[in-house]
């Protein structure tokens, strides 16, 4: 391609990183409000900026050129930085505002987030928190990917471009069906779990890891046969006495609480939990909100589900 002849637009831009992430001009342009012939002028406009082919167009849908792949993450670091200035400028005079991309768990967020929002939204009348679900290790790429601006996860977070701040540590509960043998027992002793049965989640999920590292300690086996696709699964299956699980508390505060066919124990003297923290890309230029969310919700752990959670010690 020719020279590059003049600069970029932030429109350009933000057309380029839409079409890469959606791969469909079609669908590009109904979400960005364009005609086709517009947002293909626009991607055109920025190649004879750059002298570069960054998307190649097939029968499929589009693909990134290596030179597109190349520069994707850069573009969305100034699209991130220009998105910064202007929500900075405005919490200046008016508190933070815009939409931010949130991603969650699903075994926390929809638990969670139900104590939390409202009070976000109260403190932060002009923040829009766009939410999505993913597993941990899907939420950890697509954050540095730059899908989303900020995620609640468990932890561990291995990169070390992102910050990561720890949150609380949430305990998990012993369920077991309503006739099984350690139903009625006031207190469950952790030797007595040695050879039972756990059902846990399929293997994407972090929280399958967390559990199979508790019942190798405590000599039980997990299930392999019969894993489930989300908390809601777990519980139904050990209803029907396919076995054993641990779940999450918050999971277990708000969907079985009142539940005929479940039991739900601690166990005896062990401690059963999970860590969870708010993590964003080091260099958002929304660090000091990120932050600040992040110190709302350990406030709220620490105020309405002590019971649940314990706040964790920042590093």
């Amino acid at each position: 391609m020719a020279r590059p002849t003049s600069k970029p637009s932030l429109r350009q831009l933000e057309s380029f990183i839409a079409v890469a992430e959606s791969v469909s001009f079609r669908r590009t342009a109904a979400r960005l409000g364009l005609s086709q012939p517009t947002l293909s002028n626009q991607i055109a406009a920025l190649e004879r900026c750059l002298g570069l082919r960054l998307l190649e167009r097939g029968r499929p849908g589009s693909t990134l050129t290596p030179a597109g792949r190349e520069l994707l993450a850069s573009a969305r670091r100034v699209v991130e930085e220009y998105r910064g200035f202007i929500d900075g400028a405005e919490s200046m005079t008016r508190g933070p505002t815009g939409t931010h991309r949130l991603g969650v768990t699903p075994t926390l967020g929809p638990y969670l987030l139900p104590h939390v929002l409202p009070e976000v939204h109260r403190k932060y009348a002009a923040l829009k928190l766009y939410v999505r679900e993913s597993a941990p290790r899907e939420l950890e790429t697509a954050l540095a990917g730059g899908e989303h601006d900020v995620v609640l996860t468990a932890l561990p977070v291995e990169s070390d471009m992102l910050t990561v701040l720890p949150l609380f540590r949430e305990h998990l509960r012993l369920v077991v069906a309503a006739d099984h043998r350690l139903a009625d027992q006031r207190q469950v002793a952790p030797s007595e779990l040695a050879g039972e049965a756990v059902l846990t989640l399929e293997e994407h999920h972090l929280f399958r890891w967390q559990v199979e590292r508790l019942c190798d300690s405590l000599g039980a086996h997990v299930l392999r046969d019969f894993e489930g696709t989300s908390l809601d699964t777990l519980r139904h299956m050990v209803a029907m006495g396919m076995g054993i699980s641990f779940l999450p508390a918050f999971y277990v505060a708000s969907e079985i609480r009142d539940a005929r066919d479940l039991v739900v124990k601690t166990l005896d003297g062990e401690e059963m939990h999970r860590d969870h923290a708010l993590v964003w890309r080091s260099t958002s230029p929304n660090s000091s909100l990120y932050r600040s969310l992040g110190e709302d919700v350990r406030r709220i752990v620490r105020a309405k589900l002590r019971s649940l959670a314990v706040v964790m010690p920042l590093r």
